[in-house]
C-alpha cells in the first residue's frame, strides 16, 4: 500500500491518497508561520480504515518540517494531539493550548 500526501496550497487543502485514491482531506489556513487545521475528513470508503489518523500524523509532521506553529481548530486534530502530546503538543503555542483543550 502506497500513501502520498499532497498540498494544494491554492485550495488550502492537504490530501492523503492511498494507492492513488483520495482517502482523507484536511482543510487549512496558513498565515504568518501559523497553520490552522480546520476540518478533517475521511472520504467515502475510507472511514474506519485509519486514513484520518495517517493524515493527522503526516500533516503534523509536515508542519514541524516547515517550522510552523499549529492551531488545531478541528476537534479531530486537537484530540489527536491530546492523545500524542509527547510527539505533537510542542507545535501548539503554549498560550493557545487551553483554547483547544490541551
Amino acid at each position: 500500500m502506497t500513501t502520498t500526501l499532497t498540498d494544494d496550497t491554492g485550495a488550502g487543502r492537504f490530501e492523503l491518497r492511498i494507492d492513488g485514491v483520495p482517502a482523507a482531506i484536511e482543510d487549512y489556513t496558513l498565515e504568518d508561520g501559523v497553520i490552522s487545521f480546520n476540518h478533517t475528513e475521511a472520504l467515502d470508503g475510507f472511514e474506519g480504515t485509519g486514513a484520518a489518523r495517517q493524515l493527522a500524523e503526516r500533516i503534523l509532521d509536515e508542519a514541524r518540517r516547515r517550522g510552523l506553529q499549529v492551531l488545531p481548530v478541528c476537534p479531530y486534530i486537537a484530540s489527536f494531539i491530546g492523545r500524542h502530546p509527547e510527539t505533537y503538543l510542542d507545535l501548539v503555542p503554549t498560550d493557545r493550548r487551553a483554547e483547544f483543550g490541551l
